[in-house]
């Protein structure tokens, strides 16, 4: 597959369009979109990644065409896990559900640059090492075996990692939100707010759980272009499907009982 460097660049240009329309259309305005909205949303992203796919399958040929929908289901199969984490962190830090749309579209945005990083990485290591493909299998099954030895019953928790503990411990913080401000002064000090911190908490979810999934795509292509553009249009559209997800949880006001009474 032969991918010249204007066609990277086009493409990185429209996934940078398409994160700048949502801020413009969506998150400059603070606003809690509604189920239907999120949905509509949610659909249209998925229509331009399928509009992408069918220009990859008509371009370069079906065979590169079948791997990248092959791999934005896989990544957006995979991203679903991410939302559920997202609702932990946003409850954990208590975020304001109007500021929401931000804090997600930044880390969205941080998750897509370190996984181009990533990919950029893993297809240097793999045109020198074959080999790199049984690693990539055996980490895919420690993944599996973790998944499969959890306890579904026991209550999940968000722990903050390392970066995010670094900058409460390094950086002066304080619990209190300033609207949406990464900063605030009080008291005559400047202080970092938690729209900072949860930011960064998101980013990083993303990047441990791009681990997996850019391990699952490289077993599917071994081209770098398909890896990243099924990648990039996986998670341009995880804003609006949070709140789908979100929506439905709220309207499901009888799972609990309707769970009790199937087991």
């Amino acid at each position: 597959m032969e991918i010249s460097l204007w066609v990277w660049v086009a493409t990185v240009l429209v996934v940078l369009g398409l994160l700048i329309f949502d801020f413009f259309a969506h998150v400059r305005v603070a606003h809690v979109p509604s189920l239907k909205e999120a949905s509509w949303w949610s659909v249209f992203y998925i229509t331009v990644a399928v509009i992408f796919g069918g220009v990859v399958w008509l371009v370069w040929g079906p065979q590169y065409g079948a791997e990248y929908f092959a791999g934005y289901v896989t990544e957006k199969s995979l991203s679903v896990d991410n939302l559920f984490v997202f609702i932990l962190i946003m409850g954990t830090f208590a975020v304001p559900p109007i500021y929401q749309q931000k804090v997600l579209l930044v880390g969205i945005a941080v998750a897509l640059v370190m996984r181009g990083i990533f990919i950029a990485l893993g297809a240097i290591i793999i045109s020198h090492f074959s080999w790199v493909f049984y690693l990539f299998g055996l980490f895919l099954l420690y993944t599996a075996w973790q998944v499969a030895r959890e306890n579904p019953e026991e209550q999940e928790e968000y722990e903050p990692g390392p970066l995010v503990r670094l900058i409460q411990r390094v950086l002066p913080t304080t619990n209190r939100y300033d609207r949406d401000r990464l900063t605030t002064r009080i008291d005559g000090r400047w202080l970092v707010t938690p729209m900072l911190i949860v930011m960064v908490a998101i980013g990083m979810t993303d990047l441990l759980f791009a681990l997996d999934s850019i391990a699952a795509i490289f077993g599917l292509t071994k081209e770098p272009y398909i890896v990243f553009t099924a990648n990039a249009f996986a998670l341009l559209g995880l804003r609006q499907l949070y709140f789908v997800v979100c929506g439905l949880i709220k309207r499901l006001v009888y799972l609990n009982e309707g769970l009790a009474i199937i087991d």
